[in-house]
């Protein structure tokens, strides 16, 4: 038995016949860039992530780079974010001219060590940038109440997170800004890239429309330098199709994540996000990740794998795994601060040795709406069968 990590074809077969008609209504509109389906798509996410506003763009990197430049936050100033994040966190914090300033992670959940914010606070700093990684949502009362203190702006990475929860509240409802991205492989995923700021701002939605149609507040008029960055039509058809079920496919990946923690939570040598979890945190569950503990591992497995960034413990389960038919992925091998392209930031390895521990440890397994029980059986009883060895 093959099992991916996600599979969009499973999708595909739910939803098949509704996308289709969705896709043809916009051919024969002959109206691909705006129109009906972006505006109805925008109005539909605002309400869903409780906003005033949402407007869509190109990706979730743009997202990021609108909200930034929204809150005119560029050369000179410092955002404080998280290490362990996909690149493109902290790469728009750079591409508006500003400086990404690192804190390491709470070991028990991955997230921004909240305690370690205020220490890294200068004059040069403009925005905290909490990372709801996973799916799993950071304490964002303790983020704006920091952020209120010191006079900052909160920009949500909120890229894994649709449809996550804090205290009740949706991520992305909290900060100035929440950045969402919809590439195909999220909760809430397009056909290509896609993404959307959310914010209960006027003026601000007002800004970050503008600067993704090139700055430009009425036709052929630039106020600013800004980007295309549009949402087509097409993939806000495709995106409003899915909506509709967003909270129907959370509460599958949930069920999945319950088995997980249910019948691996014997295993001593991994540790699961079970313990992880506030009582105020309602999960999306985009990723499953595990960490496998360096002292856990069986020594006659052997790594042949092309895909291994280290000879870890880790790296050999994957392998293992692998040849067994169950595939995974790393979310992230290398964190941010070590990646070749911030060496002029200055920071070495051991400069955030909790990051750097937890990405040469943790693996994502498969989890994906569709999965089906006696697919999620096959890769427990795989991973039971490699520590009983």
């Amino acid at each position: 038995m093959q099992i991916p990590p996600f599979s969009l074809d499973e999708q595909i077969s739910e939803i098949g016949d509704e996308i289709e008609k969705a896709l043809i209504k916009v051919f024969r509109s002959g109206k691909y860039i705006g129109g009906e389906e972006v505006a109805s798509f925008e109005k539909a996410f605002a309400l869903a992530i409780e906003t005033s506003y949402s407007v869509s763009c190109n990706s979730g990197t743009d997202a990021l780079i609108l909200a930034l430049r929204s809150l005119n936050i560029g050369e000179g100033d410092e955002v404080i974010t998280s290490s362990f994040s996909f690149f493109a966190t902290a790469e728009a914090i750079t591409s508006v001219g500003a400086r990404p300033v690192f804190v390491d992670i709470d070991p028990e959940n991955y997230l921004m060590d909240l305690d370690l914010i205020e220490k890294v606070i200068t004059p040069r700093t403009k925005a905290i940038l909490p990372v709801h990684l996973f799916g799993q949502p950071i304490d964002m009362d303790k983020i704006m109440a920091i952020a209120e203190v010191n006079n900052l702006k909160v920009v949500e990475d909120c890229a894994q997170a649709a449809g996550a929860h804090w205290r009740g509240k949706p991520v992305g409802s909290y900060g100035d800004v929440g950045c969402f991205s919809f590439f195909p492989t999220k909760n809430l995923g397009a056909a290509g890239d896609g993404g959307a700021i959310t914010t209960n701002d006027f003026d601000l939605a007002k800004t970050i429309r503008e600067l993704a149609i090139h700055g430009m507040p009425k036709r052929y008029f630039h106020t600013n330098i800004g980007y295309n960055s549009r949402l087509d039509s097409l993939q806000a058809a495709i995106l409003n199709v899915k909506l509709t079920r967003l909270n129907k496919w959370i509460e599958r990946r949930k069920a999945i994540a319950n088995n997980y923690i249910s019948q691996l939570s014997s295993i001593e040598s991994i540790e699961l996000p079970s313990n992880n979890l506030s009582n105020n945190s309602f999960h999306s569950w985009n990723q499953f990740v595990i960490r496998v503990m360096d002292n856990s591992f069986v020594k006659n497995i052997k790594s042949t794998s092309d895909d291994v960034f280290d000879n870890t413990n880790r790296d050999l389960f994957k392998n293992e795994l692998h040849r067994l038919g169950v595939n995974t992925i790393i979310y992230y091998p290398i964190p941010i601060h070590l990646q070749p392209a911030y060496r002029e930031l200055g920071y070495t390895e051991g400069s955030l040795p909790i990051t750097e521990k937890v990405c040469s440890q943790v693996i994502s397994l498969p989890i994906f709406p569709e999965l089906k029980f006696v697919q999620q059986s096959y890769v427990i009883d795989r991973i039971k069968e490699i520590f009983q060895k």
